[in-house]
């Protein structure tokens, strides 16, 4: 599983946050679907050549956005969505963040609707991925 992570060291974000990144992505794209079961700290480390430390606080900020599970002595494996209510204060930041996109998007000169069309877009490169869904126009 450690062979599609690829950490960048020269880059300016640290490489927990490389990690968080991409297995949310995999997670969202369902490229990792619920139950699915994540590579132990270790190994991921060894595979990755970087401090076992390093992986350990990916899982940790992944746990904590309720991405992943760990369960002692079995492994850390991607939870269900389901199994969880929607925090407000989520929901909020997350409003706050397309407000921020959009009034870059307006400062750079797009119109409403090119800043829609291109969500919308962005958003098929996700949604379009999952499991059993097929893509609605």
């Amino acid at each position: 599983m450690a062979l599609w992570i690829q950490i960048s060291p020269g880059s300016d974000k640290p490489i927990y946050v490389q990690i968080v990144e991409q297995i949310s992505e995999a997670v969202a794209k369902n490229e990792l679907a619920t139950g699915d079961k994540l590579p132990a700290v270790r190994k991921l480390a060894a595979e990755l050549v970087i401090n076992p430390n390093t992986v350990a606080r990916a899982y940790t900020v992944l746990e904590q956005a309720k991405l992943v599970t760990t369960k002692t002595g079995s492994g850390t494996f991607v939870s269900d969505p389901k199994l969880y209510s929607r925090d407000a204060a989520d929901i909020n930041m997350l409003a706050e963040r397309m407000d921020t996109l959009i009034t870059r998007g307006l400062n750079l000169g797009l119109k409403g609707g090119d800043l829609a069309a291109m969500f919308r877009d962005r958003t098929n490169k996700f949604v379009g991925k999952q499991k059993g869904e097929e893509k609605k126009k």
